[in-house]
């Protein structure tokens, strides 16, 4: 037996590939820890998505790398998309990396442990693969009330700033029995909410003979009893049917949130990248969306500096934030990515500027966020709670992902992590709420104290 520390970097759908490592590891004997130091063999899940991700994973793997040499580990293996794209040029350019392999590892990384453990060196996985490859074991890192689940992997939307499809493939939707079964387990373990990911769920199923949509999958959910949140992450915003909307509209267990990366706003732009769309079609997408429900959280993310982006553009970008009032807005400055159909495009623009916008749509969401979050003053909202503190409580609303948006803070305490609570909401800033329980919330209204602070 070896002890083995995973280490995951990236997105959700990256943590739930590392979760299946995580079993096959625990499931073919080995211990796993989470300090490195006590790590005979260090396995990192590496992201490699853009630059700023690439930096990251290389730091993770330098400093293990230090660790090996100077402690008692005895290999490293890199996995995941840093390695599915640069695998035979990593296992090159760094002899003390012990294993190399991609991101399609189910199955084989009990075997690349024990290679390692032997003292040879491995390169494997790197092929891409055509079918759905499912771990035989998953160890949740999550929250026990808390899980995601992985419906699909690759890609076909073939973005031009992207390399996804490139490293991951094209789009392979998860069967649906594995899906549900999967799903079932979840909620006899205790998991309470199940957050739905891959590159585009609301593509789901377009690749399968049986031709069940994301519909069905979410029906099908919503039928198993303890399962009381289903989250939708990923949509792409030309596959959101009327159908779609109205099920998220009527059903009790899907959260009134929905994910959508827009990318841009501006139609030159959209169509640069080549994305799917327009400004007017967002606008009624949105507008569609929020006239079915009226509460709705949209979350969405944008790139600023996009080659050829002009100040006319930005402002169109602006102009559109500003009307929208987006909940939540995730921004990114555009990564030149080397293979992807964007990195010969001109003009590019000066990091620097890309950097300054980026920095005024975030200051622009900034008051947006604050605004809506205003909008729940008074008002009741169900919480999850998640932690216990020494002035009450933290947990998250509908409106709140883990780890990406805000939090509720709650005073209150005799509450455990995993119970639903109903709060009224005293206070807000820009990305949290802070809420009391109502009989609190009635008291101290009595008193006539200020419910309404910006401060966290």
């Amino acid at each position: 037996m070896a002890t083995v520390c995973v280490i995951s970097l990236g997105c959700p759908k990256n943590l739930v590939d590392a979760e299946g490592a995580c079993g096959e590891i625990v499931t073919s004997g080995h211990k796993l820890v989470d300090d490195p130091l006590d790590a005979d063999v260090i396995l990192i899940n590496t992201c490699a998505f853009i630059e700023s991700a690439r930096e990251e994973s290389v730091g993770v793997i330098e400093s293990a790398l230090a660790q090996k040499e100077q402690g008692r580990c005895r290999g490293i293996i890199v996995t995941g998309c840093l390695a599915q794209r640069y695998g035979a040029e990593l296992a090159e350019a760094e002899p003390a990396i012990d294993g190399v392999v991609g991101i399609y590892h189910a199955g084989i990384i009990s075997d690349a442990i024990e290679h390692v453990l032997k003292g040879k060196r491995i390169c494997t996985g790197l092929r891409r693969g055509c079918t759905w490859m499912e771990h035989s074991q998953r160890l949740r890192c999550t929250p026990p009330w808390t899980a995601y689940i992985k419906i699909s992997d690759g890609c076909d939307n073939r973005c031009s700033y992207c390399v996804i499809p490139e490293i991951r493939g094209s789009y392979v939707s998860r069967p649906p029995n594995l899906i549900l079964d999967e799903a079932k387990r979840l909620a006899d373990e205790g998991v309470k909410e199940l957050i739905l990911v891959g590159q585009d769920v609301t593509q789901y199923g377009a690749d399968l003979d049986c031709r069940t949509t994301l519909l069905d999958l979410l029906e099908a959910l919503s039928k198993i009893e303890s399962l009381q949140w289903i989250r939708l992450m990923y949509c792409y915003p030309t596959k959101i049917s009327r159908e779609l909307i109205a099920f998220v509209a009527q059903n009790e267990k899907v959260v009134k949130y929905i994910d959508v990366p827009f990318q841009h706003a501006d139609d030159r732009i959209l169509r640069a990248m080549n994305r799917c769309g327009s400004r007017a079609e967002y606008l009624r997408l949105i507008d569609k969306l929020r006239e079915w429900c009226p509460d709705i959280a949209l979350r969405t993310s944008f790139i600023t500096g996009f080659p050829g982006e002009t100040e006319d553009a930005f402002r169109n970008l602006l102009e559109f934030v500003g009307r929208i009032q987006f909940d939540r807005v995730g921004v990114f400055e555009y990564s030149p990515e080397e293979g992807s159909p964007a990195y010969t495009m001109k003009p590019r623009v000066p990091k620097r500027i890309a950097q300054r916008r980026r920095q005024i749509l975030m200051q622009l969401q900034q008051q947006v966020s604050l605004d809506r979050n205003r909008y729940f003053l008074g008002k009741k909202l169900t919480v999850l709670v998640e932690q216990q503190v020494e002035d009450g409580l933290i947990g998250r609303s509908y409106r709140d992902a883990p780890e990406i948006d805000g939090v509720v803070y709650v005073n209150a305490n005799g509450r455990k992590p995993g119970e639903f609570v109903e709060v009224e909401i005293v206070a807000a800033s820009e990305y949290d709420l802070r809420g009391v329980l109502p009989a609190v919330a009635t008291e101290s209204n009595s008193r006539k104290e200020c419910t309404c602070n910006t401060e966290d």
